[in-house]
């Protein structure tokens, strides 16, 4: 049971770690037409974001390959919702 939750907490974690990717591009990609420096955005804003994640995602595996694969799951899920819900406002 206890490692039931440790999934449960890698499927949530690789969610927040999703919304926190997904969420940075979204904001990344509204403010490029205005920035100064689009290209320095974009790079800046993809390296910190993948530095985030990437951190985040070699905290919950603790060396479990089990745990990565949950939170990979969590992460395209988070990005599935993001893009059903942010895709009418594109329209």
């Amino acid at each position: 049971m206890n490692e039931f939750m440790y999934l449960v907490a890698a499927l949530l974690a690789g969610m927040l770690l999703g919304l926190f990717y997904f969420g940075g591009l979204w904001v990344t990609v509204q403010r490029i037409p205005t920035s100064r420096v689009p290209l320095l955005l974009t790079i800046g804003s993809f390296l910190l974001r993948a530095g985030i994640v990437l951190g985040g995602f070699y905290i919950v595996a603790q060396g479990e390959w089990l745990r990565v694969i949950v939170s990979l799951v969590g992460f395209i899920l988070m990005r599935i919702i993001l893009l059903f819900k942010l895709l009418p406002m594109m329209r």
